[in-house]
């Protein structure tokens, strides 16, 4: 079943909802829902942006050379 599909037996399914519980559950599960980018410091954000700006300017390390330096401290 495709995801249009899906919203929408919810929304008929939801429309026909006569539980107060549930309904209460639905609308605190929806007021939960948060960014991750929200969530965090706006020192990590800046950090973020600092990496993909690096990324974006081809400063970076191969995955590969990261793994020799650090291999000593990932064999414990």
């Amino acid at each position: 079943m495709d995801i249009q599909a899906e919203k929408i037996q919810l929304i008929e399914w939801l429309a026909s909802l006569n539980k107060p519980s549930v309904i209460k559950k639905l609308v605190a599960l929806r007021e939960k829902e948060k960014d991750w980018w929200d969530e965090i410091s706006e020192d990590e954000k800046a950090e973020i942006k600092k990496g993909l700006a690096q990324a974006d300017s081809k400063q970076v390390v191969p995955h590969h050379k990261v793994m020799a330096k650090y291999k000593k401290w990932l064999s414990k």
